[in-house]
């Protein structure tokens, strides 16, 4: 069982990949105060880790994440004149800039689900580039039913998935299965949970395998042109793809694939 004084967030290193666990189980890897600092320390540091190719984030037990710590959110209420409001505004500005630093890491962020990923769980899944859930895993922003709408899950999933599929989320509260979160796009692939960790570390090797030049660029110009008006987004993407035909891997890869040879090894310049 995990004890409290054990790190947060546990991080291993795989030929390229570092899978970030979330690590309390017993919470159900609620994002407390402890959590998100824990959390962006660790993205902090991977953003500065060219080595690292791709990260996965999962969470440690039987389940993804239950969103934000409500015990901890409850206790503020009773400091300082305020009822907790200002600690309340902190609190999810410190979350906006943890999910907005996984759109902003250099490398692709995997999440892994399996059982519950709820509220700002769910907004931690809809942060990432990717994501793979069991066939058990399920998926909400149930904030609305204790009278709480999920506005900061509600920015991450808008990005998602369709408005109506949203707000039906928003609004009722409802947990999805797996297979409806696949059908809208909040998730990629739905595996077996034996098959989970396997399936997650895949795509993750497939990606680490590529040159880490076009994956940096194109992950950074896939967010920045999506809020870009078509126009707008076609300049900014055609003098992207110019930049990137300078890199000395593209120059490279090109040759390999026109000369039949197998690709080069990466430099990642």
């Amino acid at each position: 069982m995990t004890d409290t004084t054990d790190p947060l967030v546990l991080r291993q290193d795989t030929a390229g990949v570092a899978i970030l666990t979330l690590s309390r189980p017993r919470s159900i890897n609620a994002l407390s105060e402890a959590m998100m600092a824990a959390l962006q320390a660790e993205l902090d540091a991977l953003a500065k880790e060219p080595a690292i190719r791709a990260v996965i984030l999962r969470g440690a037990g039987d389940h993804f994440c239950a969103g934000h710590n409500l015990k901890e959110m409850t206790a503020a209420r009773d400091d300082g004149a305020d009822g907790g409001f200002a600690y309340f505004q902190s609190l999810f500005a410190t979350c906006s800039r943890m999910m907005q630093s996984i759109v902003e890491l250099p490398q692709p962020v995997i999440a892994e689900v399996s059982g519950i990923a709820t509220a700002a769980g769910c907004q931690l899944v809809a942060s990432c580039d990717l994501a793979v859930a069991s066939e058990e895993a399920r998926f909400a922003t149930s904030g609305v039913n204790i009278g709480l709408f999920c506005s900061t899950p509600m920015v991450a999933l808008t990005r998602n998935v369709a408005r109506k599929h949203a707000m039906e989320m928003l609004l009722l509260g409802d947990f999805i299965p797996a297979s409806r979160a696949a059908e809208i796009g909040l998730i990629n692939q739905v595996v077996p949970l034996a098959e989970l960790s396997d399936a997650t570390l895949e795509m993750a090797r497939k990606i680490a395998a590529k040159s880490p030049v076009p994956v940096k660029i194109g992950k950074a110009a896939f967010y920045a042109q999506a809020q870009m008006p078509l126009a707008e987004a076609y300049e900014y993407a055609g003098r992207v793809m110019a930049e990137n035909m300078m890199a000395r891997d593209t120059e490279a890869g090109i040759s390999a694939f026109l000369s039949k040879s197998h690709m080069p090894e990466w430099t990642g310049e």
